[in-house]
């Protein structure tokens, strides 16, 4: 008997996951001969008042929760229901694999991989169409003139991004991969001595995560089976305790040169507790960081507020830049004058001085200064979407609705159709298909 773990990313829509949470357990109860799991792996529990609340909308509605006429009525009143006519959503019809003889080919699929990959704009195109013709029109001088000169351009769009991560204007720079910002802070962040030379990260980190970290720690010619200090959840138990991430940084902390966990667990969906773990980790004389790639757009965030030294996030995911789309990086103004980059650039100079050709630095103060080159004005814009439901082997399948796109009805939609199939599964199995 297979077990399936069902991982539910979204937590910055408490409302939308609990009846997700309901429906799911709805379902769970009718299919008595497959044993899954639904994991909601939340730091924080729903609130009372949002449950009561629900409650007695359903009974003021005449309906039960997991109606879906239930799930029409809120998407009837959620302040965030126009802005899924903003996105472009698939048909099923153009989903590779899909059995038209079983499906309306003319419906928008229920699209829960935001975790992947964000649906498409439909303004991507119409900007990604001004710059083209800016270029055609304009060649060089389109670096100054026009409604987004491409100098400029990484500036107009983190003075955005600040306000999403809870930052300031200059502690936010758009730039690279995220990959590729992990290392630039690192190599500035990571000072390893004889005696405090450990990262601390999570046992299942993402795999990038986990392959720079250990080339970081191989750089200063040190093992990293011995300079990674992995955190592990208690045995029987998928998520990490608060708790015991405050004990291990408490006991271990004289050892640790840079924490750097996950804000959102990309394989569990667990939101990491970041002020405390900050604020622990600086107690202990740590530098703190983190990576934001399944938490940006997902959750709210306080980068400033809460101390966090320094943290790096993609933008494809939730924020809906596209496969590729350019990167972003924080970096606190305490460590403006102090932290510098090891690698410096032509875009890392003072733009004053930037294009005069000469060879004498000016570095920017803070983020700023990390960056290397100049962001490409055509990622933004590029998206492909992706179309699957996100499997990760063996037995995990990760569910992501998407604030602004997925609604209550597709949450539903979505759970009918999970059940259908795994009742599909059983009666094969019951009549012995191959």
């Amino acid at each position: 008997m297979k077990t399936f773990h069902i991982v539910i990313e979204c937590v910055s829509y408490q409302t939308r996951l609990y009846v997700f949470e309901k429906v799911t357990v709805s379902v769970v109860s009718r299919c008595s001969t497959l044993a899954f799991s639904a994991f909601c792996f939340l730091t924080s529990k729903f609130s009372a008042d949002m449950v009561e609340q629900l409650l007695t909308l359903a009974q003021d509605w005449g309906v039960q929760v997991t109606d879906e006429s239930f799930a029409r009525h809120l998407d009837s009143n959620d302040p965030l229901h126009s802005f899924r006519q903003r996105f472009h959503v698939p048909l099923v019809k153009d989903i590779p694999k899909s059995d038209l003889g079983l499906v309306n080919g003319e419906e928008q699929c229920v699209y829960m991989a935001g975790n992947s990959l964000g649906l498409q704009p439909k303004k991507v195109k119409v900007y990604l169409e001004e710059e083209l013709d800016k270029w055609a029109k304009l060649a060089v001088h389109g670096h100054f003139d026009g409604a987004r000169p491409w100098v400029y351009f990484d500036e107009i769009i983190s003075s955005s991004m600040a306000s999403i991560v809870g930052a300031k204007e200059n502690e936010v720079a758009l730039m690279n991969g995220l990959t590729v910002n992990l290392h630039l802070l690192l190599l500035a962040f990571y000072k390893p001595t004889a005696k405090r030379n450990k990262i601390l990260l999570e046992e299942k980190a993402f795999p990038s995560d986990y392959f720079v970290i250990a080339s970081q720690i191989e750089m200063h010619n040190l093992d990293p089976t011995s300079c990674m200090l992995l955190v592990t959840p208690r045995e029987g138990e998928q998520t990490l305790r608060r708790e015991d991430l405050l004990s291990t940084i408490e006991r271990e902390g004289d050892t640790i040169a840079v924490i750097l966990l996950s804000g959102v667990q990309y394989l569990t969906g667990q939101l990491f507790d970041m002020a405390s773990i900050t604020h622990a980790g600086h107690n202990m004389g740590c530098v703190v960081g983190f990576d934001l790639a399944h938490a940006v757009g997902n959750v709210e965030l306080s980068l400033h507020e809460w101390g966090v030294d320094f943290a790096c996030w993609c933008s494809y995911k939730y924020l809906n830049s596209g496969a590729g789309g350019v990167a972003g990086a924080f970096v606190h103004e305490k460590c403006m004058h102090s932290v510098k980059p090891v690698l410096i650039g032509w875009w890392g100079n003072d733009r004053e001085n930037r294009f005069t050709m000469e060879n004498k630095l000016k570095l920017i103060p803070g983020v700023r200064g990390f960056r290397l080159s100049n962001p490409s004005i055509f990622l933004s814009c590029s998206l492909q979407a992706s179309l699957e439901c996100d499997i990760r082997e063996p037995n995990i399948l990760r569910v992501a609705p998407v604030p602004l796109y997925n609604t209550f009805g597709d949450v539903h939609r979505f759970v009918k159709l999970l059940k259908d199939s795994f009742l599909a599964v059983i009666l094969k199995d019951q009549n012995n298909i191959p």
